[in-house]
């Protein structure tokens, strides 16, 4: 009679050890993941699909200052550019790390990117934040009323989503006069309202990116390249400020390396007349973008990266003196390499002081915009330094078919304009023996 309850003991064992073993499982499992997760987030890249789940409580709270904050600016109405052909609406959202715009720049030692762009190319502002990984200023350009809608919800949907992008990048709209920005209620944004993370808001920028180039926007419409890169670089709270444009990424480092290198020069005299041209140059799309100077020059020298513009205006970019840089023994710190004079129609990109003269807005679609602002640089005595062990990579070849189908046309009315704006220039700079 004593078996069975012997047995039945044994079976009662058997399952608290089978229990005790699984509870053990799950709880070693739980732990993996925990610490999965914990690695995840240690060593996750600047921008990854659970951004949103980290600090959310002060994500919402900055969701519900930032949206009243929002919906205030859109309601004034902006503002009108000078031509009255524009409407801005300047820090619709103002970077959390940005001083304040009437901080004096000169106690602001800092350097901002500033850039332009519509909303077919919004998508590269992730690469470019993970690269500068500093305060960037930002111009959208919304060519029509449902652009004007998009562009809103983007920028509300990045920011709200993407803490580097909410930490680092001020945001300015830029539409035609007679259109007016509004904060959509829930009801009208579709699929914004369901987005939940950054991966997220991105992918769905890139989806609604519109099909069409900066330079090929419709009928009637012109890209107001220079009246952009003006709001973009007057919005920054900062002493030094790179223009580029939106599809253009910067070396590894570049901007604590010029602080660095601007804390050394604080003395010199003439310091607001020098600029600091940064060479330029293109990548196959193929190809990822150099970090340093060791990579880009690997990439040189099996024809995957060449001079900006090396096919289309090999002028446009020859002051630059590429073989010399090229050449030029390796440092271990950014420095100036050399000085040049201007020469028509270089058009460097530089990094210089906010308070150098303003782009001229007359300057749209292609062809000359960048120029006359060198070329007013050069005539008012500005002094351009070459740096070392910087540059900016283009993403992708520039190459003639690329091109849309009014370019020449755009050239040839913005070169006589040029003309126009170099006789200007003398009644301007009278005193000045420079000339373009």
């Amino acid at each position: 009679m004593l078996l069975p309850r012997k047995c039945s003991f044994f079976k009662v064992v058997v399952t608290a050890l089978l229990l005790v073993a699984l509870l053990q499982l799950i709880y070693l499992s739980l732990l993996s993941r925990l610490h999965g997760r914990q690695q995840q987030y240690k060593y996750s890249e600047l921008f990854e699909a659970g951004s949103a789940r980290k600090g959310e409580a002060e994500r919402y709270r900055w969701d519900r200052e930032k949206r009243e904050n929002l919906k205030h600016l859109l309601a004034s109405g902006g503002m009108l550019d000078a031509s009255g052909q524009y409407r801005l609406y300047r820090n619709l959202v103002r970077a959390a790390s940005q001083a304040e715009e009437d901080a004096p720049p000169q106690q602001q030692r800092e350097l901002v990117l500033a850039t332009h762009a519509t909303l077919n190319n919004l998508h590269y502002l992730r690469g470019l934040v993970e690269r500068w990984r500093g305060p960037l200023s930002l111009a959208l350009f919304a060519p029509s009323p449902e652009e004007v809608r998009l562009a809103t919800l983007a920028i509300y949907a990045l920011t709200t989503l993407c803490m580097p992008v909410r930490e680092l990048v001020s945001f300015h709209l830029v539409c035609h006069s007679g259109d007016l920005a509004s904060f959509p209620e829930l009801e009208d944004r579709g699929e914004f309202a369901r987005l939940r993370s950054c991966a997220e808001a991105f992918g769905k920028v890139a989806n609604t990116s519109a099909t069409q180039r900066n330079y090929a926007l419709g009928t009637n419409i012109s890209y107001p390249n220079n009246l952009l890169r003006n709001v973009a670089r007057m919005a920054a709270a900062a002493r030094f400020v790179l223009v580029t444009d939106m599809d253009m990424l910067p070396s590894e480092g570049l901007r604590p390396a010029f602080l660095a290198l601007a804390a050394g020069r604080r003395e010199e005299p003439g310091g607001e007349q020098a600029v600091f041209a940064v060479p330029a140059f293109e990548i196959r799309h193929a190809r990822k973008v150099p970090v340093d100077k060791a990579e880009l020059l690997q990439l040189y020298q099996v024809g995957e990266i060449r001079p900006f513009y090396e096919e289309l205006c090999p002028r446009c970019q020859a002051p630059t003196n590429y073989s010399h840089w090229l050449n030029l023994p390796a440092e271990p710190s950014l420095r100036i390499a050399y000085t040049v004079a201007w020469k028509d129609p270089w058009e460097p990109f530089y990094i210089g002081p906010r308070s150098v003269p303003a782009y001229d807005e007359r300057f749209k679609q292609y062809g000359f915009n960048r120029i006359s602002q060198a070329c007013e640089l050069h005539v008012s005595g500005h002094t351009f330094h070459v740096l070392d062990n910087a540059f900016l990579v283009h993403q992708g070849f520039k190459v003639t078919g690329e091109f849309h189908a009014q370019k020449e046309a755009e050239n040839q009315r913005n070169r006589a304009l040029f003309r126009q704006f170099k006789q200007e220039l003398k009644q301007k700079y009278p005193l000045s023996s420079r000339r373009c």
